[in-house]
């Protein structure tokens, strides 16, 4: 194949030949992998109707029309194949690593559960039944710290078992991590209330542990609240294809009350039936550990904190490890008890300090040879995470598509700011605003998301694009709360996930220009009459009812007849001193500004716009 001429400059022909790239190349990048002038693919492009600089990423689409024009079959990498050459510059094959194992190096390690349903079925006090039994069982004073993960010992026909729970109830923080490479979970928990039966929740929830292929075990609950009727909820879940053993199925029911703690004793010993029968768990405890990365905050006194799980290997103090584009060496462990670890083996869900950085939940870790090698992974991970970043939000802008970009410029965007007290929190936040769909007209935007509390940047960064700042369990200091009123910054808190998505997509729909109506505020009479060569004519009145505030609208009323309308308290005063609002029963001054044609008796109504729901 001949090179191609555009624009009188000359590319090597590719003739079909396949180059990889990784996401959010720039042109530069591929010149390099191709051997020609950066500038003669920036000539190329423009000739396509694209315009882009060396340096820029870009994305997929636009590599695959250049590759089209210059015959060169251009193939970019997943985010996982790319990490893992990384990895392999390093001489860590995490793929070898696992191929390699030998049988007999091989060692049991404890089933890791997942609590899902639906909201209100029970989840949360179900993990906290659990949690408290267990720790009044084995710790003085049951004093238990939130990590995101903890272990419970179950006897099992006189054998001591122990199973890990990830302590994310609900199926948005669970595929939020598996979206992020991190299949943690070996057999998913399915709370559903034996009063309300299965709820749209339950169908997701059923879904995602079927996509994610781990086995279900269903948690009847409420079975000590009146209207309860567990073989309901037997009889809907065979529609999806979860049969109970009773009925002739393989899927294991037990009935439960979460609040009273019935059957839970029985419910874990399901869990560890049900992981025998369908799991081979075993996991080799003597080799570098590797995991995922639960949950990350930032705490004031001790840095970053990430809870992660060891999956395979044992981890110990004084590892250096890497975990997305955090990096560090393990300087202390804890477990849930706030209890110090020495090492950690697999399955163990252990707090670790020491991190340089705040991890995102679903980050995968694993152990460097030294510092120097997890700074620069970590360090080339940003580098490669900030141009896939910058590619996705690069507008392509093409002769032939600028009509669409103006007509996209007229769709309302609603802006957000996500802040939360954990990674996990704000990954599966920012999943379920982003599932909100209203109309064409309307869309949501996440421009920045972090964890720890709300800052004087977030404040900044919103009040430039007009953003809402939502924190999810954190509060900004006072300094900044005042500076997001001077701005006119909104920030609304939640702690439940599903309340903020619902006044999101309430606020979405009101996005429409709302509708107002008018509210009464006050009734004043005017008793005295005071002429100012300054002001004009000021009103000595009495304030009948409501709070008289000074800039609201006003009109006059004479023996029951509106005069005029479309006045203003331009001023209030009580005595000498000027007021914003005056109350029933007191004295004050006003004046209407310009307006002068006042007698006494008239009656002073102030009144505001209010906004009301749209029908």
């Amino acid at each position: 194949m001949k090179a191609p001429t555009i624009g009188g400059v000359r590319i090597p022909a590719g003739n079909g030949q396949t180059v990889k790239l990784r996401q959010g190349a720039t042109l530069s990048d591929l010149a390099e992998k191709i051997n020609v002038n950066p500038a003669a693919l920036v000539t190329v492009l423009f000739h396509l109707g694209e315009m882009a600089t060396a340096t820029q990423s870009l994305d997929e689409a636009t590599f695959e029309i250049l590759g089209q024009e210059i015959g060169w079959n251009i193939k970019i990498v997943s985010a996982e194949e790319e990490d893992r050459e990384l990895l392999q510059q390093f001489d860590i094959d995490l793929d070898s690593e696992q191929e390699d194992q030998d049988d007999k190096d091989l060692k049991p390690r404890p089933p890791v559960v997942t609590v899902m349903g639906h909201v209100d079925h029970g989840k949360t006090r179900l993990l906290d039944t659990i949690r408290k039994t267990n720790t009044s069982a084995h710790e003085a004073g049951g004093i238990t710290q939130r990590i995101g993960a903890y272990q419970v010992t179950v006897n099992l026909e006189g054998e001591p078992r122990k199973i890990t729970f990830l302590d994310t109830p609900g199926h948005e923080a669970f595929t939020a991590m598996r979206a992020r490479g991190a299949e943690l979970t070996d057999v998913a928990i399915l709370v559903v209330a034996a009063d309300d039966g299965v709820m749209p929740q339950t169908v997701e929830a059923i879904n995602h542990a079927k996509a994610a292929d781990v086995p279900i075990v269903v948690a009847v609950n409420k079975i000590d609240v009146e209207g309860a009727n567990p073989e309901k909820v037997r009889g809907q879940l065979t529609e999806f294809g979860l049969v109970s053993e009773e009925y002739g199925g393989d899927t294991m029911f037990v009935d439960i009350s979460a609040k009273l703690g019935t059957n839970v004793d029985k419910l874990l010993e399901a869990v560890l039936l049900t992981a025998d029968a369908d799991l081979d768990l075993r996991a080799n405890p003597n080799m570098d550990a590797r995991g995922a990365t639960v949950e990350a905050r930032l705490d004031k006194g001790r840095g970053a904190v990430a809870t992660v799980l060891v999956q395979q290997g044992t981890l110990h103090v004084g590892d250096a490890i890497v975990a997305g584009s955090a990096y560090g060496r393990v300087r202390a462990m804890l477990d849930e008890n706030g209890k110090q670890m020495k090492e950690a083996g697999p399955s163990t869900p252990v707090q670790v300090l020491g991190l340089t950085s705040v991890p995102t939940a679903g980050d995968v870790f694993i152990v460097a040879p030294e510092d120097r090698t997890a700074r620069q992974i970590a360090e080339k991970r940003e580098a490669t995470a900030r141009a896939a970043q910058q590619a996705k939000r690069r507008k392509v802008v093409s002769l032939e598509t600028l009509n669409e970009q103006f007509a996209k410029s007229e769709v309302d965007m609603l802006n957000i700011v996500i802040k939360g007290d954990s990674s996990g929190s704000v990954e599966a936040l920012e999943d379920s605003l982003m599932k909100i769909e209203v109309s064409d007209e309307v869309g949501i935007q996440v421009i920045h998301r972090g964890v720890g509390a709300i800052t004087q940047s977030d404040v900044d960064l919103a009040t430039v694009d007009k953003a809402v700042i939502i924190g999810f369990n954190v509060r900004p200091n006072r300094q900044v709360q005042e500076l997001a009123d001077q701005e006119g910054v909104e920030i609304k808190y939640y702690s439940v996930i599903y309340q903020a998505t619902e006044d999101i997509e309430a606020a979405l729909k009101g996005m429409l220009k709302p509708e107002y109506e008018e509210v009464t505020t006050s009734h004043s009479e005017i008793r005295e009459i005071f002429r100012s060569s300054k002001f004009g004519n000021i009103a000595g009145v009495m304030v009948q009812d409501g709070t008289v505030k000074r800039g609201t609208k006003a009109r006059i009323s004479r023996d029951g007849v509106v005069t005029i309308n479309d006045l203003e308290i331009s001023t209030l005063r009580r005595f000498k001193d000027d007021v914003n609002e005056v109350s029933e029963g007191y004295e004050a001054g006003i004046n209407l500004g310009d307006f002068n044609d006042i007698q006494l008796g008239d009656i002073i109504e102030t009144y505001e716009m209010q906004e009301v729901e749209r029908k």
